[in-house]
């Protein structure tokens, strides 16, 4: 294949583009995801703004095109958890306001500044490095105040809040934009703890009121929160899984029309036709009991498929096809016996919908015996993320 003369990086694009990808890949319908943050925007109170979380490559579904796609569906900040994730945004032209969760190391500090990404303050050592950076470069910067209401992560504890208010009220080169927590059982039936919580964030903020410092934005609530605690919503609500179209639990409030964003799919890339008495995989962990059909998938635990043993299932000409032995680095086995439909290179659904048959990331994350957090951000990056219909989101 001959190149056209064009710069290195352009080069690496075009030959990446032309080589065909694995068959074994992640589709990120973006059509959705304008979708689902219309369906937010819809249901939330319109004078609370959205913070759209982008941590961890958009939990999976890749940050710059989400970023994207949340700025135009009014995402008034959004929100990572390094420097890199950051900067990798900032490289590529999103300019929105961009907060960073945790904490902070003195030397990322100048990079923060220079380019305008707000940070969290959450004890008194931070807020003075953080105001001995600005006044070196000459900046007021503004900062979000983290308020320690039980998590017990990062943050000021709710009864020493007052005194870093002051602390950053009286510094030149500080400016108090916002004030947070977080939730740490929001998705539950239950909800004292988080109600205690929102007691503890109430008082900080009548304390803060009392000397009259007032933010511009106060927020408490993710994804469960948003949801089902509308008392907590203040001024701006930090969303994560909700705007990908997954719920955090299965008990808290549905909202009709959000859809998983992702789905992973790969191709049969061989069929084994096994007798009575024949193994399969390492281990031989599944003997057939009489003749069966058996189809490769190119996927497994290298690609933080579930290390599973019979367990699990995938969609096969929208049916399920149970899986059959051990899932090995590259390979999983299922049985499609009962659906003689499925041949060589056909396509197959590893989570998502298929015809009229569904596997949730919930139910991945059973078989896991993880949570839906860590499947969706687990999938490595050697699976390519293919973007459908961005079209309609430009």
């Amino acid at each position: 294949m001959i190149l056209p003369d064009v710069g290195a990086e352009q080069k690496t694009e075009v030959t990446a583009s032309a080589r065909p990808h694995r068959p074994a890949w992640i589709e990120i319908d973006l059509a959705k995801l304008k979708r689902n943050f219309d369906i937010i925007n819809a249901d939330k109170p319109r004078n609370v703004q959205v913070l759209s979380v982008l941590k961890d490559d958009a939990y999976g579904h890749g940050a710059l095109r989400v970023a994207r796609t949340a700025v135009e569906g009014g995402a008034a900040f959004l929100a990572l958890s390094s420097l890199d994730e950051a900067m990798a945004l900032r490289q590529r032209g999103i300019m929105s306001p961009m907060l960073l969760l945790g904490e902070r190391q003195e030397a990322e500090l100048p990079w923060c500044i220079e380019h305008r990404l707000t940070c969290c303050v959450n004890d008194r050592r931070g807020a003075e490095k953080l105001a001995e950076a600005a006044a070196r470069m000459d900046r007021r910067v503004p900062v979000h105040l983290k308020i320690n209401t039980g998590m017990n992560r990062y943050g000021v504890r709710w009864t020493e809040a007052a005194k870093l208010v002051e602390l950053i009220g009286s510094s030149k080169n500080l400016a108090l934009e916002g004030v947070l927590s977080h939730f740490a059982m929001s998705d539950e039936l239950d909800k004292t703890f988080a109600l205690l919580q929102l007691s503890r964030f109430n008082e900080v903020l009548a304390q803060m009121e009392a000397r009259g410092v007032r933010v511009k934005h106060r927020h408490l609530c993710n994804s469960g929160g948003f949801l089902d605690l509308p008392q907590a919503h203040f001024d701006m609500v930090r969303l994560g899984m909700v705007q990908y179209g997954v719920y955090p639990s299965k008990v808290c409030r549905r909202v009709a029309g959000l859809e998983p964003v992702m789905t992973v799919k790969a191709r049969i890339a061989g069929i084994q036709h096994l007798e009575k008495g024949d193994c399969v995989g390492y281990g031989m962990r599944y003997e057939a009991r009489g003749p069966r059909r058996i189809a490769v998938i190119p996927v497994g635990y290298g690609d933080n498929f579930p290390r599973v043993r019979n367990t699990g299932c995938v969609l096969a000409a929208g049916k399920r096809a149970p899986l059959v032995g051990g899932v090995a680095m590259d390979a999983i086995t299922v049985d499609v016996t009962d659906i003689p439909e499925a041949g060589m290179w056909d396509e197959v659904v590893i989570m998502g919908r298929q015809g009229g048959e569904e596997i949730s990331v919930h139910e991945v994350a059973q078989w896991k015996n993880s949570v839906s957090y860590d499947v969706l951000a687990g999938w490595r990056t050697r699976l390519p993320r293919i973007y459908v219909h961005e079209d309609e989101v430009v």
